[in-house]
């Protein structure tokens, strides 16, 4: 049995810069961060000459062009893996809370499927590979940053050039950062699962640059400027002007989209600003319901409090530390 780990990510700045209808024309940028909850794949011979297939629903079909889940169907037609195969999908956290738990799926999924057919592929490739199968074959909304970021780990600056490559940049001083946003970032379940508002948003946004609306275009540029101006202030350890950056993409994130926010997410994140102490935070991708992520300096004292005052508010605390392998073969 093969099996492949990969972690899901959190958008640090900049996010959105990454569809290619927007970095084809000005380059996008952006700083994400792999965590440690996982989507595992595995690959086993299938006795009986069938596509067997495990994940939040069961499939048993001989012919790939049966198969009903659009990113496995993909995949296995992409490297040509015949019938006679058994896949099962696990993960950490729920499908749809955007987390880029579909794009660490992909990248677990063709990391496997490789191994399978008994050859290794880089980290890169992975990622390139998944973003052909769901931006140029399948025709997806969807930008570059979550098969990167779930591909390499880390925290890590990514640049989308015109040309469709992508620069991994390193940050400097990066334990140092890692140390305080381990320390200051607060992650929290709101309960819900968004239905199709990802790609309703994303569809949308992409449709708008592609027409060069204007003030879409300034709202993308204000958010790359936000992407970069946070990877210089985490790297200058000024991590409270960093929070701040948090709060003024999430104000610019609400203008370009109505569907960014809801009465109740409004509510709680000026609740977690206001009564809570935190800096800035944001729902983490796209919206309707997920996870939201605050910036909260001070002592353990008062983040156990600002944590105890969110939780009773309907929120559940996640804890979490950033991952440091990225995709990985168990």
């Amino acid at each position: 049995m093969i099996i492949s780990k990969t972690p899901v990510r959190i958008s640090l700045g900049g996010g959105g810069t990454d569809l290619p209808s927007y970095y084809e024309k000005r380059e996008g940028f952006l700083i994400a961060g792999a965590i440690d909850k996982h989507v595992y794949v595995s690959a086993n011979k299938e006795f009986f000459g069938n596509y067997s297939l495990k994940y939040s629903d069961i499939e048993k079909v001989k012919n790939i062009s049966s198969i009903k889940h659009n990113l496995i169907r993909n995949a296995l037609k992409y490297l040509d893996i015949k019938a006679g195969i058994e896949l099962t999908s696990l993960a950490n956290i729920p499908a749809r809370t955007g987390m880029g738990s579909s794009g660490a799926f992909l990248i677990s999924l063709l990391n496997t499927l490789h191994l399978y057919k008994g050859y290794k592929v880089s980290k890169r490739e992975l990622a390139e590979e998944a973003c052909e199968i769901e931006i140029d074959i399948m025709k997806e909304h969807e930008g570059k940053q979550d098969k990167y970021a779930c591909a390499f780990g880390k925290i890590r600056a990514y640049k989308f050039h015109k040309n469709g490559n992508v620069s991994v940049i390193p940050l400097i001083n990066e334990d140092l950062i890692r140390m305080d946003l381990e320390e200051n970032l607060f992650l929290f379940y709101t309960g819900n699962i968004r239905s199709q508002l990802a790609s309703q948003a994303l569809k949308t946004q992409d449709e708008k640059i592609k027409k060069d609306e204007s003030d879409m275009m300034e709202y993308m540029d204000e958010i790359k400027k936000i992407g970069i101006e946070s990877k210089d202030a985490l790297e200058r350890s000024d991590f409270e002007f960093y929070g701040s950056l948090m709060h003024k993409h999430w104000c610019i994130k609400k203008k370009y989209s109505n569907l960014s926010s809801n009465e109740e997410i409004d509510k709680l994140y000026n609740f977690a600003l206001k009564r809570g102490g935190a800096i800035g935070g944001k729902m983490i991708g796209a919206p309707g319901g997920g996870f939201m992520l605050f910036y909260h300096s001070g002592p353990a004292k008062e983040h156990w409090s600002f944590v105890q005052m969110m939780e009773n508010v309907g929120l559940k605390s996640i804890p979490f530390e950033f991952d440091m392998e990225g995709v990985v073969a168990l």
